[in-house]
């Protein structure tokens, strides 16, 4: 059964499909050469299902990593592309996560000035959120994200199918996005997902609606503000904080796990600074760190913390980070604040907290 909706974009729409078939379907009467970009993983469990894509000729198959999506790999991969004879009426193909979405994204930018591109995401975290919205961003010096663009695709073929050969915590990783999605349309939608986080892992009927939904919302907003000058902000609920974990923790911690305890720090902070009152607090506290489980344990050094915060794109002056935090009626905002002493402090209590 196949369902399907559009997402526009300043490149014109393109259309988002839910189907289990998608590997037997996708460009189908389309007849462009297309060029595989592949994580390996994906490759090696669903070569079965994957088998007429990888009987390409142009197969570039790169391990989902972070070191893999830094500028630093790119020549190799530009270097496949050339040798293949890549031409800008081709088409590239990304089957994996967000990392091998980020690659093929930019690379997708940037090789003969732009070429189309294709996502099949095999991911839950991206499914239900990075799949739809143009951005990517690659990893340089050090600086997580620093370049990027926003060049959307040509087609997303969704199938849930791939979710089978996930380990949990890349599920809740997931999760923690769908989470932070529905936190952001309101407080109703936050507690009806709430409510429903058991039966995300158990029914995939519950799950396929979730994905559904969460890409429904997020679509409002990227329609609005596709270039993420605006409203679409919002969406980086909890990434300010994830983003510095992730880096603190040298990755220890999955994306959308960093995220879950993001918005769990978001939290606390805005608590601390009256900003986000008790209510909302425990409302939406025990489901984040249900989702965030295992993980709060994971030693997080402040410094470290603080420096890679210091780096986020999203701040404009020294002194102060600009963050998304609850109110207290729920609804999700942006604010700057200053990371003082004050801050220094409830990031401290925060980390060293004995409950975990």
């Amino acid at each position: 059964m196949s369902d399907a909706f559009e997402v526009k974009s300043h490149a014109g729409p393109y259309q988002v499909t839910l189907d289990e078939d998608a590997a037997n379907k996708i460009f189908a009467g389309e007849g462009k050469p297309f060029h595989v970009i592949v994580d390996r993983r994906v490759a090696n469990s669903h070569g079965d299902y994957l088998a007429r894509l990888l009987s390409e000729d142009s197969i570039l198959t790169i391990d989902a990593s972070e070191p893999s999506k830094s500028l630093e790999r790119f020549p190799d991969y530009v270097t496949h592309l050339v040798g293949k004879g890549i031409r800008r009426d081709h088409q590239l193909l990304a089957i994996g996560g967000g990392i091998i979405q980020d690659i093929t994204c930019f690379l997708a930018a940037n090789m003969l000035r732009g070429i189309q591109w294709t996502m099949m995401p095999t991911t839950l975290l991206a499914q239900a959120d990075s799949c739809i919205g143009s951005k990517s961003s690659i990893n340089s010096g050090g600086a997580k994200n620093i370049l990027g663009t926003f060049t959307p695709p040509h087609a997303v073929w969704i199938a849930t199918r791939f979710l089978d050969t996930l380990a949990e915590p890349d599920i809740r990783s997931g999760v923690g996005e769908m989470l932070k999605v529905h936190a952001i349309e309101g407080p109703s939608h936050f507690d009806r997902i709430s409510s429903d986080y058991e039966k995300i892992f158990t029914q995939r009927a519950t799950m396929i609606r979730y994905i559904k939904e969460s890409l429904l919302i997020k679509r409002r907003y990227i329609e609005l503000d596709e270039f993420d000058r605006g409203i679409r902000n919002v969406f980086n609920f909890g990434h300010s904080f994830g983003h510095a974990i992730e880096a603190a923790t040298n990755f220890a911690v999955p994306h959308g796990i960093a995220v879950t305890i993001g918005m769990d720090i978001a939290l606390e902070v805005g608590h601390e600074l009256g900003i986000t009152n008790m209510s909302t607090l425990k409302r939406m506290r025990p489901v984040l760190r249900r989702n965030a489980e295992g993980y709060r344990s994971i030693p997080v050094p402040l410094d470290a913390f603080l420096a890679a915060l210091s780096k986020d794109k999203k701040n404009t002056g020294s002194g102060t980070a600009t963050v998304i935090l609850p109110r207290g009626d729920g609804v999700i905002e942006k604010f700057t604040i200053p990371t003082d002493e004050r801050f220094r402090g409830v990031c401290t209590n925060y980390f060293e907290s004995v409950d975990k």
